[in-house]
């Protein structure tokens, strides 16, 4: 799956930067398409897509804090749980990766599992 800009989500990075991440941060088509998008359903829940992604971006910040205290890593692996379509809480497999960027700078990227 393709990586989405900061042009198609201008939040993200500024959204990591509150939750303490302090490189950008770019989610994934299949992460936002799977996590970060709220159904309808869920959304009647009190669920919405800011709240989605702040927590995606929490938990990972947490796991990255709880690994680096003992390894270094450039990848991470952390669980959301999430309302899907159909009304039931689905336990979405994620994980962060810090690579180069563009201009060789570092960026943290939040995908699923088994996609790269």
């Amino acid at each position: 799956m393709p990586e989405l800009s900061e042009n198609d989500h201008p939040f993200a990075t500024e959204t990591a930067k509150e939750a303490g991440f302090s490189y950008p941060v770019a989610i994934t088509a299949g992460v936002h398409g799977e996590v970060v998008h709220t159904p309808e359903v869920a959304a009647t829940h009190g669920e919405s897509d800011s709240g989605r992604l702040w927590d995606v971006l929490w938990l990972c910040v947490c796991a990255v804090r709880r690994i680096h205290s003992n390894h270094d890593t450039d990848t991470v692996f952390f669980e959301v749980l999430a309302t899907a379509q159909d009304g039931k809480k689905q336990l979405h497999q994620l994980y962060s990766k810090c690579g180069p960027g563009d201009t060789a700078e570092p960026v943290i990227t939040i995908m699923l599992v088994g996609e790269d």
